[in-house]
């Protein structure tokens, strides 16, 4: 949702989705966009736009803290997709433009750092239209980001409108290739995820009241996704806090087509870093410089199988003290202080440890494995 302000309370109340994310504030204090799920999700974020335009005589950007935000849904198990709110500056005056254009390229930045690797979903008010010059909406996330705009695909199919025509108004309400609005779904894959639209939809019947007038100044926009995952790969389970930059080892195609063969965690207390060379000469690395490094050198029928973590408070939030690695050979790894809550994270038969993911900047602050097929 956008511009969820004072009417917030009234629609949690008469909502049933079992995970809601908290309201940041009413008009002029909050950004207006909450998250509704039928999913879990396991990280959240808001960020304000750095750029704003709008306070006296040009509308109100100004005037609340509009954003985006970001939330890690788990929608099965070992399936995670980051999906992503916005709302952007509003007004079609230079600076608003301006404004806006800076607003996207916030976004498309902070989607190239903590996304690398994932299935994602953009969705919100985006205030673009194709047709405008001085928009760049395709350029930041068809060209830049490698995603699709759910409207172009199953509406036009896959004609994007020429910019500096007209605007395309056609009949408001209307879902057509005539009509483009100004909400906006994207979409891409990820290693592991394949996502795939099956349907879109201006919501001109089902977001109105009994007697039919619209519930906003936009009529909602809708979308159903199917997905599948790779049957090569799946995700474990999250385990730490909500610092740091999310990190994939699935940005490099290494763990599917290369087998590990050195591992390496570096700490002390905690666990600053974690990295894993590959067969084929890659090797992947998260973390802070931090702590001493202790290796494991995987054998040629050698796998990881088993990891041991454990999360505890540190400065304001959950981080990693202590990584046990265990092979199926009996070889160990292990860095860190058993502090905590511990959780253990056992490859499934006929798979085994390829990589790692979670959050990580100057430590360790999340950590789930990767686990990879022995046999596809």
């Amino acid at each position: 949702m956008q511009e969820d302000f004072n009417y917030h309370a009234s629609l949690y109340a008469n909502d049933t989705h079992p995970y809601r994310t908290p309201t940041s504030g009413g008009a002029g204090i909050g950004d207006g966009m909450n998250f509704l799920s039928s999913f879990p999700y396991e990280d959240m974020d808001r960020e304000t736009w750095k750029d704003r335009y709008g306070l006296i005589g040009n509308g109100s950007d100004e005037l609340t803290p509009k954003g985006f935000m970001y939330n890690q849904v788990k929608i099965a198990d070992g399936v995670y997709v980051d999906v992503y709110n916005l709302h952007a500056d509003a007004d079609t005056d230079p600076k608003s433009q301006a404004a806006r254009r800076s607003n996207l390229t916030q976004l498309a930045t902070y989607i190239e750092e903590y996304s690398k690797g994932h299935a994602v979903i953009v969705f919100g008010d985006t205030n673009c239209r194709y047709t405008r010059t001085d928009d760049n909406l395709k350029a930041l996330f068809v060209d830049r980001l490698g995603m699709k705009d759910v409207w172009i695909e199953k509406i036009r199919n896959g004609s994007y409108p020429a910019m500096g025509a007209d605007a395309l108004l056609g009949v408001s309400g209307s879902t057509s290739p005539d009509t483009e609005v100004v909400d906006k779904i994207f979409y891409r894959s990820g290693n592991g995820v394949t996502l795939a639209p099956t349907s879109y939809k201006v919501e001109n019947t089902y977001f109105t009241d009994s007697a039919g007038n619209q519930l906003s100044d936009h009529y909602a926009i809708s979308s159903n996704f199917t997905y599948t995952s790779d049957s090569r790969l799946t995700y474990s389970d999250l385990w730490g806090g909500p610092g740091g930059i999310t990190f994939n080892f699935l940005r490099s195609m290494a763990p599917l087509n290369s087998k590990p063969v050195f591992v390496s965690i570096y700490g002390g207390n905690r666990v600053d870093a974690i990295s894993m060379a590959y067969a084929d000469g890659t090797v992947l690395s998260n973390g802070g410089t931090g702590g001493n490094a202790k290796t494991m050198a995987l054998n040629g029928d050698e796998y990881i199988t088993k990891a041991v973590i454990y999360k505890n408070n540190y400065n304001k939030g959950d981080r990693i003290f202590y990584l046990e690695l265990t092979t199926n050979k009996g070889q160990t790894l292990a860095q860190g202080v058993k502090s905590g809550t511990p959780i253990t994270l056992t490859a499934p038969e006929g798979t085994y440890i390829a990589g790692f993911f979670g959050r990580a900047e100057a430590n360790i602050d999340k950590l789930g494995v990767i686990y990879r097929s022995k046999t596809k």
